[in-house]
């Protein structure tokens, strides 16, 4: 059996035991998809970089603890970058008004169109965020999970550590307090979904 045809429990098996390269081959399974998902919560690509390794380095920390959702590493990862999210955006509040005074870096890219894109999309997520911001913030987590990463009922109730009954009821509150969804930036299709998901 070769690496890429192992499943994700085989692969966890495996880096637990010592295989790095099975850790290294589940991080380059997931590591995009927690990647985006920082990014769609914090509008910042350089700052959602840094988050998704921090999942990872969170989730080797706490191997013991792990437990697989339908045979699959995501809800896990979903779970702890919630928290290593709740996290960051305690500490924007604390330091607020120090970080307010610096800069936003700006990636070394040489590509102008490159820069211009990301650029624009984090203005365009950051316009999202603030759409949404009226709702609480576990009721943006659900929505994030369910909507935009397409988790099912059971695995955003394992990311979230909540009841599959809770996720139905919250969702169903969300979709009432929610009308016309605006575009979601890199995410094919993700109106409609938002759409069919809240209507």
């Amino acid at each position: 059996m070769t690496l890429h045809s192992r499943n994700d429990p085989e692969l966890w098996g495996a880096a637990v035991g010592g295989d790095e390269q099975a850790f290294g081959e589940l991080f380059d399974r997931h590591g995009r998809t927690v990647y985006n998902f920082c990014f769609r919560r914090t509008a910042d690509w350089a700052v959602a970089e840094d988050l998704a390794s921090v999942v990872f380095l969170e989730t080797w920390r706490r191997r013991k603890q792990v437990r697989l959702e339908g045979g699959s590493l995501l809800p896990w990862l979903y779970g702890v970058a919630t928290n290593v999210l709740r996290n960051h955006q305690r500490s924007l509040r604390r330091y607020g008004a120090a970080l307010s005074r610096l800069p936003e870096p700006v990636a070394p890219e040489t590509d102008a169109d490159l820069v211009a894109a990301r650029l624009d999309d984090q203005r365009r997520m950051r316009e999202i965020l603030d759409r949404i911001a009226h709702l609480p913030r576990r009721d943006q987590e659900l929505l994030v999970l369910c909507v935009w990463e397409e988790l099912t009922y059971a695995e955003a109730a394992t990311a979230l550590g909540i009841p599959v009954g809770t996720v139905r009821s919250r969702l169903s509150r969300i979709r009432a307090r929610l009308k016309e969804p605006p575009p979601l930036p890199g995410h094919k299709g993700i109106n409609n979904a938002l759409r069919e998901e809240l209507s």
